[in-house]
């Protein structure tokens, strides 16, 4: 199943619904390609006042269209791990434990990427905030803090696949990106205030 050729409210029941996948990781490449294309409503409707908003329009997009795909990688790559996982019990030894690490270290590349982009998209929300229309700062603010949240998510879910290795520097930049993300997201709502 596309999860991004189904309906919104299809996409919804499939997250509530039983299984593993789609989760968490999801989710949070369906935010921050949400986050994005705000970024890139926002950058349009201050074309007129803002001359580099055509160029903050084409980042956003850029962004959008890094993330959406990010909505079924994540979700085809930890079902992946839970089959390696499955085969596993079959059966022993370090070549079975070997494939087991490679299927959640291949697990934790969508989320890490998940975290990468929101950080990316929570950085671009605070220059819109500080340029764009004002009249739409808080789209820009709001943008701004959903990126964030889906970084950290990002930064959970490469953690939990890595959890064997924790000084895996995967973990290091998916929380170092997330804290970026979160930096960014706060000043972006002092811009506000």
């Amino acid at each position: 199943m596309a999860l991004l050729d189904l309906p919104l409210r299809e996409f919804l029941d499939e997250v509530g619904a039983d299984g593993r996948t789609p989760g968490a990781g999801s989710a949070a490449a369906l935010v921050t390609a949400i986050a994005a294309g705000l970024l890139a409503k926002v950058a349009r409707a201050s074309g007129a006042a803002w001359p580099d908003a055509a160029g903050i329009v084409a980042q956003a997009e850029s962004l959008r269209s890094r993330s959406a795909p990010l909505v079924q990688a994540v979700a085809d790559q930890y079902e992946a791990a839970l089959r390696a996982r499955a085969q596993s019990g079959e059966g022993h030894g370090a070549r079975l434990d070997f494939e087991l690490g490679q299927a959640y270290a291949k697990a934790a590349e969508p989320p890490l990427e998940i975290a990468r982009t929101a950080s990316d998209v929570a950085m671009l929300a605070l220059t819109v905030a500080e340029n764009g229309d004002p009249a739409l700062r808080a789209d820009a603010v709001t943008a701004a803090l959903f990126a964030a949240a889906a970084a950290k998510v990002g930064a959970e879910l490469v953690a939990v696949n890595l959890t064997v290795s924790p000084d895996d520097p995967r973990i290091l930049e998916a929380a170092k990106v997330a804290e970026e993300a979160a930096r960014a997201a706060e000043a972006a709502r002092a811009v506000r205030e």
